[in-house]
């Protein structure tokens, strides 16, 4: 089912994948990423609106969604890749660029990769891929142990696809604050792309990744920052909020940070979607 109100859907191959996207309004251009384990269509209370005022492109993510879900490449620098080529393929040099969750890495990583392309960067409801490992202790562990769970082969992929929904609404329901946010119709529309060939292996080489290949070439770049503008918004009764000074974590990354918590959870545009694009305007617009 499509929520996308307003926006045209189709595919192009960028990077050597094809990528399932959705594209509309006119203006300077937006690249949004979803998070984990959402697709595109979670912007679908954001991105009509921001369509009236800018050209919008709301991809699915490698592995997400109805793209292609190849065996590797999840790491976050092909990821950014990926996008990257998205939008030259789409005609954009240069965008800017709004991720959450697992999108807001990539996104992380695209305005490392891509200065010259990533004119402003907003992430939603994260730190930093290096800060959470090389910071980890206990009371993470207990708040985000899916990341440590995925570590282990086979195991997770066997355990999820047992019970696909029982999970998704697990998780959904852990980090939601405002309950209901994510209603029916569009819970199946995730359990249905959750539950494609590929999807939970895909997903899951993500978060590997993000524990190896990323955290090694976060490492290797911790002298890099990102130079463009960087909005940083969180859940205030999520679980980034009380482990760590979110807008700090940034301040290490970026040279112009800005940011504030909202009151909902994790799922910021879903749960707070009038006060995320007021938020939203007023960054793109400054």
């Amino acid at each position: 089912m499509d929520f996308m109100t307003g926006l045209e859907r189709r595919t192009l191959k960028a990077n050597g994948i094809r990528i399932n996207l959705w594209v509309g309004g006119d203006g300077p251009p937006v690249l949004l990423l979803h998070g984990w384990p959402q697709s595109a269509q979670m912007w679908h209370r954001i991105a009509p609106r921001l369509a009236e005022h800018y050209t919008v492109v709301c991809p699915d993510l490698r592995g997400y969604g109805d793209s292609d879900k190849p065996r590797d490449g999840y790491d976050k620098k092909t990821m950014a890749r990926d996008m990257h080529a998205l939008m030259r393929a789409l005609g954009h040099e240069r965008y800017a660029l709004i991720g959450h969750d697992r999108g807001g890495r990539v996104g992380h990583r695209q305005a490392l990769d891509y200065p010259e392309a990533v004119t402003r960067l907003c992430v939603l409801d994260i730190v930093p891929t290096h800060t959470v490992f090389s910071r980890t202790e206990r009371h993470l562990a207990a708040a985000y142990w899916h990341w440590f769970f995925f570590q282990a082969p086979d195991l997770p992929e066997l355990m999820i696809a047992a019970a696909p929904e029982a999970f998704l609404r697990h998780v959904f329901r852990a980090l939601s604050h405002q309950m209901g946010a994510i209603e029916e119709p569009l819970f199946q529309e995730y359990l249905r792309a959750f539950t494609l060939p590929g999807t939970i292996r895909a997903t899951l080489e993500d978060y590997r990744a993000a524990a190896s290949r990323d955290f090694e070439d976060d490492a290797r770049d911790l002298a890099l920052r990102v130079r463009c503008p960087l909005l940083a918004i969180w859940g205030e009764f999520g679980k980034m909020h009380d482990l760590f000074d979110v807008l700090a974590t940034w301040q290490e990354k970026a040279d112009l940070v800005s940011g504030h918590p909202l009151p909902c959870g994790h799922f910021i545009p879903e749960e707070a979607p009038a006060a995320l694009l007021a938020d939203l305007l007023a960054f793109l617009r400054a």
